[in-house]
């Protein structure tokens, strides 16, 4: 078990450092009694940033088919057994890329329908959070109709939830989810009244994408008599870790939501995989590789996934590989799936729906012996799903540029 209590340790220290390093980030007196105003008071100075935001899905999570007629992907005139509800009761789509969820509007308060769109296999599947996985289940009933969205999804599919009146400046990721509240910049536009992530240091810059992309739990629940699974009171330019917890792994074991190296288990990790790692230990910030202003590049990549890595990689160069071509160091050939930085430092291994993952983002390698261990896929079997763990192990131990200790 050296390898996870090595992981432990590298956990550990880079949770104090999330914790330790940064003091409190109020908002600076230019931006103190900034009110949220809403994306579109952006588009005016912004044009261009407005309009390749306003194609992401960033800025289309959450749509009223009634007002998007087209956002609802399944033919809901077909019948099927899980699809209890029609579009009528509809009041929000949520998502669509890997899945989509339904939910219906009672009051004040959004509860999600009883199945989901497998977007990928183009098949309904039952959407309803078990026992033994999300931390906010034994404190709500097991009924869909009696879990509220509000505490466990729309202070992140929107702009300025309020918890006490369950009201929002805007649906889905607007531009005052990363830049906080505008009045001010909108009434005097000014570098120095608006967050900019790229001006502030890693640690907060990475704070802006983790606040949403991480499993956790705020410092303080119940608020208001209701278990919330988003830092409530965080805005940007503020500390994530004065308002929220990451959730920690249990070393050795799998569980809902880490392998047994710690690991993400499952999708909208990205922020606890990215924390361990050595890129965010060197002051790597998500938006090194996404732009959240959108491309046309999958995953929001600010190259195509075949190039991104190399804005800092280069054979030879300072960060590696240290050898003479990106083919000696990956024993794949150039141009073939293999030989893409992503497939072995970023594989696709965390549960979105069903069988369709997504990719971790710890960047570390991850062993055949690991999967022997710790039941944690690497990506060599992965990829050559006829072969084993011994098989792949021993392939290993023939190139050169690595030492056979390493290898197990």
């Amino acid at each position: 078990m050296k390898r996870a209590a090595s992981a432990l340790a590298a956990f550990g220290l880079t949770a104090w450092c999330v914790l330790a390093l940064d003091v409190a980030h109020a908002q600076s007196p230019a931006q103190a009694g900034a009110r949220y105003v809403g994306s579109a008071q952006c588009q005016s100075c912004h044009k261009d940033t407005y309009a390749g935001w306003s194609k992401t899905r960033m800025a289309n999570v959450v749509l009223d088919p009634k007002t998007h007629p087209d956002a609802i992907i399944p033919d809901l005139s077909k019948p099927d057994p899980l699809v209890t509800f029609t579009k009528d009761d509809i009041a929000f789509v949520y998502g669509g890329k890997w899945k989509q969820r339904y939910f219906t509007k009672v009051g004040d308060d959004y509860f999600p329908l009883g199945a989901q769109w497998d977007a990928t296999h183009k098949v309904w599947r039952r959407y309803f959070v078990a026992d033994g996985t999300d931390w906010w289940v034994p404190h709500y009933p097991a009924d869909n109709m009696k879990r509220p969205t509000g505490p466990t999804c729309d202070g992140c599919h929107s702009v300025n939830y309020d918890v006490t009146t369950k009201s929002v400046t805007e649906w889905n990721v607007g531009c005052e989810k990363c830049h906080g509240p505008g009045s001010l910049h909108v009434a005097q536009p000014s570098r120095d009244n608006i967050v900019n992530p790229a001006k502030v240091s890693s640690m907060q810059a990475n704070d802006t994408c983790i606040q949403c992309h991480s499993q956790g739990q705020p410092l303080q629940n119940p608020i208001e008599g209701r278990y919330f699974d988003w830092p409530v009171g965080f805005d940007v330019g503020r500390n994530l870790s004065d308002f929220w917890k990451l959730d920690p792994p249990e070393l050795g074991a799998t569980t809902f939501l880490h392998f047994g190296d710690g690991t993400a288990h499952k999708n909208r990790m990205q922020g606890n995989d990215f924390v361990t790692s050595r890129m965010y230990l060197r002051g790597i910030r998500c938006s090194d590789c996404h732009n959240a202003h959108g491309t046309a590049n999958d995953a929001l990549l600010k190259r195509p996934v075949k190039t991104v890595c190399q804005q800092c990689h280069a054979p030879g160069g300072p960060n590696g590989p240290r050898t003479a071509s990106f083919e000696a160091h990956t024993h794949h050939k150039a141009d073939s799936p293999g030989s893409e930085c992503v497939a072995c430092h970023m594989p696709k291994i965390e549960q979105e729906i069903g069988d369709v993952n997504v990719r971790s983002h710890t960047f570390r390698f991850i062993p055949p012996s690991a999967t022997d261990r710790l039941k944690i896929p690497n990506p060599c079997t992965t990829c050559h799903t006829t072969q084993s763990t011994a098989w792949a192990e021993a392939a290993l131990k023939t190139w050169p540029e690595f030492s056979p200790w390493r290898v197990p």
